[in-house]
């Protein structure tokens, strides 16, 4: 899975292409960022699917560091059921495959922060 139009500006009506694969099958899917968030301590956006996704649903993204403790914490809420007939044939697939995206967006988010130095406290929502 990657983001096909790379590095889209965070901002609310901004289109996101995601290009996903799966069981040999590609597929390209938009969504419309509908809020962002981007202070000192949060960032993060939330978009809802368009009529041309598979999934019909809104997925937020938010990194939020607690100045106090230290603490960066990485939320993914998602919301969705199957539009497309092949998402709901393989609805069980679909789900895993949204389950296994998280759990890699998380040990992404994870690496990076390692990699940019020592946090004292990292947390996944």
């Amino acid at each position: 899975m990657r983001i096909a139009n790379q590095r889209p500006p965070i901002v609310a009506g901004e289109l996101v292409a995601v290009e996903a694969h799966a069981a040999l099958v590609w597929s390209i899917n938009f969504s419309r960022i509908t809020e962002a968030v981007d202070t000192s301590t949060r960032f993060g956006f939330l978009y809802t699917t368009t009529r041309i996704h598979v999934e019909e649903g809104q997925e937020r993204f938010v990194l939020e560091y607690d100045v106090a403790s230290g603490i960066v914490s990485y939320l993914i809420e998602a919301v969705s059921r199957p539009r497309h007939l092949l998402a709901r044939i393989a609805y069980p697939f679909s789900r895993a495959m949204q389950h296994r995206f998280a759990r890699d967006s998380h040990r992404r988010m994870l690496r990076s922060i390692l990699e940019g130095g020592e946090p004292r406290g990292v947390m996944a929502e």
